[in-house]
C-alpha cells in the first residue's frame, strides 16, 4: 500500500506520467473537472508556472489548504511553489462576491491565478479543481486559460462505508478520505457496529473491545447459499480512540465531517454478546458469522439498555464534531419485544399503542439525551415507524418515500435508495463479476438518479438536503474488493450531489471520467472498467416477437456479434440495429476498437416457444424491485438469472401467482414450465402448490399438472410433459408460502414467490 504521507506526491508524479506519455494536446482539450462545475468557460491561452510563481493568502485562510496542491505540483515541476506576499496565485475568500457556502471562482490567465471562495472550503474546493487542470509537457506545468463559477446544489454529499461486516485499516480509510476531498464529497458516513462486529473502542466498556470486535469466523460464499459454508477462522479488529482522533483530524483538514453510526436497537448482536443483560432473554449471544437480520436487538424495556447506550454516547461525542449522531433504527425485528415482559411492561407504562410506537419510544428517549448534548439525530427510514421524533433527520434507503414522507412532515431528509446508490450492488450483468450482495447499479444508474422527486412542493424539496452512497461490506472482504465497487461509481455520485441538474451529462461525465481512469490505476485504487462494455434491451416487436438492441459507450467502438454460440471476431457481422429473434439461439457480441477486443464477451440465450410475446394476465402484480413494470418479461424467452437482479423475475410478497397466457388461438400443447427461485435465506420460498390449466374458451379450466415438491436451492426449473391437449389459455397458479414459519429465517415475515417464463410448446 501505498504510504499516505506521499499519496498526493505519488498522484502528481502519476499525472506527469499520464499527462506526457498517454495524451496528445487534442486530448487535453477533453481535459474537465468532476463533478462538473455550475459555469466553465475556456478563454484561451494558459497560465505557466515558473519557480518565480509564488501564491498569495488571503484572511481567513489557513495554509494547509495548499497541502494536495503543492504536493501535485512538485511532483509534476520538481519544486514547489512558495507562499508570497504578492504572487501570481491568489487565494482569498470573499462572500459577497461567490454565492453560497463552500462555492468558489477559478480565474485563470495568462498572468495570473485568482482563486476566491464564499468560505475556506470554497478555497479548498476551488484548489481541487485546479488540480485536475494541471498539463504538463516539454518540461512545463500549464493551465489552460478559463473562468470557473461553481457552487454545490446539495449541503449535503456523503458517502457511507460500512466496517462493521469486514474491518479496514485506518489507513485504508484515510486513503478513501482524500479521494472523498478530490471529488468534493464532504460527509463520510462511518458504519462502526453492527451484529457482526463492534468497531470503536469504548474504555467503560471492556468487554466491546475483546468480545463484540470479533466473531468467530464468517461465512464462505453468498448468504443465500444453502447449507452455509464458513472458513473457520476468527475475525475482527476496531479502532482505538486514538485512530478515530486521527482519522476524524483528517477528515476535518480536507473539509470533510465524519458521522459516526452507532446501530440501534436492532443489529445488536456483536454488543449483546459482550452485555447479554441488555437483551430480551438473557443470551447467551454470539456476533453473527453471517450476513441478515436478527430477532435478537436491545431490550426497550430494560433502562439499563439505555445507561449504557448513553454511557456509549458519552465516550462517542467527544471523538466526533459532527451536528449528527447516527443512530441507525433500521431493520428491528419486533418478535422478542412480543414476548418480553419488560416490553410489554414498558409499552403499558408508556401507554404505547404496539411495538412499532416502542420503537418510536426508544429513539425518542435516545434523540433526547443526545439533543442535551446539542447534537441531533439521524437515522434510517424506519424511524418513522410509530411516529417520527422531533427533529429527527431521516435518510431514506429501502425506497425514496421515507424521504418524501419526512419532508411532507417538514423533517430533513436525505436521499440514499438502496435502487440507484448501494455501491455493494453488481456494477455489470456479466457472469464473471465478483460477488455482491444483490441488485444491480451500474454506473450510468448512480450518475442518472435525482434526488429531489417530483412528489414534494417547493417548500416541501427544501428539506431534502442531500445525496449519499452506500456501500456495505458483507461481500467487501480486502480493501482491493471494495475500491472495485466504490469507484468509478463514487465519482457519479458526486457529480450527482454537487453538480447542477441541468449541467448533467453522462457523455460528458465519460469523457472526463476516461481521463480520470488511468490517474485512478496508478494511484493504487483498483477501479473498475465495466462502463463501456454492452448493454442491452430486449422489448417486444410490433409482431409479438423478440428484440435484441445492444449498445455501447466507447467512442468509435463497434459491436461484432454471432448467433451460434461462437466467439466474436473482426470477421463476425457487424452490429448495426437491434435484432429480432425468432428461433432458439445463443447470441455472443464484443466491443472491438482500433481494430482489437475491448471488454468481456456478451452472451445471452433465448429460448423459443408458443407463448412468445402473447398476452399475459396477472390476478396479482408483482412488487418493489420484482416488478419489471410489464407482464413481457414472462414470456420473452430470456430466463432469469440465480442473481434474480436481471429484471427478468416476477416477485410476489405474501400473495399467490395467478397468471393466464392468451395463446390467441386453440392450439395443441403437449409442455408447460416455469422457474420457480427458491432461497430461504432471502425469504424467496417455493409456492406450496403449482398447477397448470389449459381453457378453449377462457372460462372452464382442465387441470393439467400440480407439483408440491421444489428440491434445488435456486433455481427450480418445472417442464411437465402433459397428454397433448387443445388449448388457447394457460394457466398457471402458484400458492404463496404466506408467513414464513417459526424457525426459519426471518420467521413471521411474508413469503416472497418468485417467478419467471411460462414455458408452452
Amino acid at each position: 500500500m501505498i504510504k499516505l504521507i506521499h499519496l498526493y506526491k505519488f498522484l502528481l508524479t502519476t499525472l506527469s506520467l499520464i499527462l506526457i506519455a498517454g495524451y496528445s494536446s487534442a486530448q487535453i482539450k477533453q481535459q474537465g473537472v468532476i463533478p462538473q462545475p455550475y459555469q466553465f468557460e475556456r478563454n484561451g491561452g494558459s497560465f505557466t508556472f515558473s519557480a518565480a510563481t509564488g501564491i498569495t493568502i488571503g484572511p481567513g485562510i489557513k495554509t494547509g489548504n495548499l497541502i494536495f496542491f503543492n504536493q501535485y505540483f512538485k511532483s509534476l515541476a520538481g519544486y514547489q511553489l512558495k507562499v508570497k506576499n504578492k504572487g501570481t496565485i491568489i487565494l482569498k475568500v470573499d462572500s459577497s462576491k461567490v454565492a453560497g457556502p463552500e462555492g468558489y471562482e477559478v480565474v485563470v490567465t495568462s498572468k495570473q491565478i485568482n482563486i476566491c471562495g464564499h468560505d475556506e472550503a470554497g478555497v479548498f474546493y476551488g484548489l481541487q479543481s485546479l488540480i485536475q487542470l494541471l498539463h504538463s509537457s516539454d518540461g512545463k506545468i500549464t493551465v489552460e486559460g478559463c473562468t470557473i463559477q461553481d457552487h454545490p446544489r446539495f449541503a449535503y454529499r456523503g458517502m457511507l462505508l460500512d466496517v462493521s461486516r469486514h474491518f479496514f485499516a485506518a489507513e485504508d480509510i484515510k486513503k478513501w478520505i482524500d479521494m472523498l476531498a478530490l471529488y468534493k464529497i464532504n460527509t463520510f458516513h462511518w458504519h462502526l457496529t453492527d451484529d457482526q462486529g463492534w468497531r470503536i473502542e469504548i474504555k467503560k466498556y471492556p468487554l466491546l473491545q475483546s468480545i463484540s470486535a470479533y466473531r468467530d469466523e464468517t461465512i464462505i460464499g453468498h448468504k443465500r447459499d444453502s447449507p452455509h459454508l464458513f472458513d473457520g477462522k476468527r475475525y475482527g479488529g476496531y479502532y482505538t480512540q486514538e485512530d478515530v482522533k486521527a482519522i476524524v483530524k483528517y477528515a476535518t483538514d480536507r473539509h470533510i465531517t465524519i458521522i459516526p453510526e452507532i446501530e440501534m436497537p436492532g443489529h445488536a448482536l456483536a454488543a449483546l454478546a459482550a452485555y447479554p443483560q441488555l437483551g430480551c432473554t438473557g443470551g447467551p449471544y454470539k456476533a453473527a458469522t453471517y450476513w441478515g437480520i436478527f430477532d435478537d436487538v436491545y431490550c426497550a424495556g430494560n433502562d439499563e439498555t439505555f445507561t449504557f447506550l448513553q454511557n456509549v454516547l458519552d465516550e462517542v461525542l467527544p471523538l466526533f464534531p459532527s451536528k449528527y449522531i447516527h443512530i441507525g433504527g433500521d431493520e428491528c425485528p419486533k418478535t422478542k419485544w412480543k414476548t418480553c415482559p419488560k416490553c410489554q411492561k414498558r409499552i403499558k407504562d408508556e401507554h404505547l399503542k404496539d411495538e412499532h410506537e416502542l420503537q418510536s419510544y426508544f429513539i425518542g428517549r435516545v434523540e433526547k439525551y443526545l439533543n442535551s448534548k446539542g447534537r441531533q439525530i439521524i437515522g434510517w427510514d424506519e424511524i418513522l415507524e410509530g411516529g417520527l421524533t422531533p427533529g429527527a433527520t431521516v435518510m431514506s434507503w429501502t425506497g425514496e418515500e421515507g424521504g418524501i414522507a419526512a419532508a411532507k412532515q417538514h423533517h430533513n431528509a436525505i436521499m440514499t435508495p438502496e435502487k440507484y446508490v448501494y455501491l455493494d450492488y453488481y456494477q455489470s450483468l456479466y457472469p464473471g463479476e465478483p460477488i455482491t450482495a444483490g441488485g444491480y447499479t451500474p454506473l450510468s444508474k448512480v450518475y442518472n438518479y435525482e434526488p429531489l422527486t417530483n412528489q414534494l412542493s417547493g417548500d416541501e424539496a427544501r428539506y431534502i438536503k442531500g445525496v449519499q452512497a452506500n456501500a456495505w461490506s458483507e461481500y467487501l472482504p480486502s480493501p482491493a474488493r471494495a475500491e472495485r465497487q466504490l469507484f468509478p461509481r463514487m465519482l457519479a455520485l458526486a457529480e450527482v450531489a454537487w453538480s447542477a441538474k441541468e449541467n448533467k451529462d453522462y457523455d460528458g461525465f465519460l469523457k472526463r471520467l476516461r481521463y480520470e481512469q488511468p490517474m485512478l490505476k496508478k494511484l493504487n485504487i483498483n477501479a473498475a472498467n465495466t462502463f463501456d462494455e454492452i448493454t442491452d434491451n430486449v422489448s417486444e416487436t410490433a409482431g409479438h416477437q423478440v428484440s435484441l438492441s445492444l449498445s455501447t459507450t466507447l467512442p468509435g467502438g463497434k459491436i461484432f456479434y454471432t448467433t451460434d454460440g461462437s466467439a466474436p471476431g473482426l470477421g463476425s457481422k457487424v452490429y448495426s440495429k437491434a435484432l429480432t429473434i425468432t428461433q432458439s439461439c445463443t447470441i455472443k457480441a464484443a466491443v472491438f476498437g482500433n481494430g482489437k477486443i475491448t471488454g468481456r464477451v456478451y452472451e445471452k440465450s433465448f429460448a423459443i416457444h408458443k407463448g412468445i410475446g402473447k398476452t399475459v394476465t396477472l390476478a396479482n402484480q408483482p412488487q418493489g424491485g420484482y416488478n419489471p413494470g410489464n407482464t413481457f418479461g414472462l414470456v420473452n424467452g430470456v430466463f432469469g438469472s440465480k442473481l434474480y437482479n436481471d429484471g427478468q423475475w416476477y416477485g410476489f410478497n405474501g400473495n399467490d401467482l395467478d397468471a393466464v397466457v392468451d395463446l390467441g388461438s386453440v392450439q395443441k400443447i403437449s409442455q408447460l414450465g416455469i422457474n420457480i427461485l427458491k432461497y430461504h435465506w432471502q425469504k424467496m420460498w417455493e409456492p406450496t402448490l403449482l398447477t397448470f390449466e389449459v381453457s378453449e374458451d377462457g372460462k372452464n379450466y382442465t387441470e393439467v399438472y400440480r407439483q408440491t415438491e421444489f428440491n434445488a436451492n435456486g433455481i427450480n426449473t418445472v417442464r411437465a410433459d402433459i397428454k397433448p391437449t387443445q388449448g388457447r389459455y394457460v394457466r398457471v397458479k402458484g400458492t404463496n408460502k404466506g408467513i414464513i414459519p417459526p424457525g426459519e429465517y426471518i420467521a413471521g415475515a411474508k413469503a416472497w414467490l418468485l417467478v419467471d417464463e411460462i414455458v408452452i410448446k
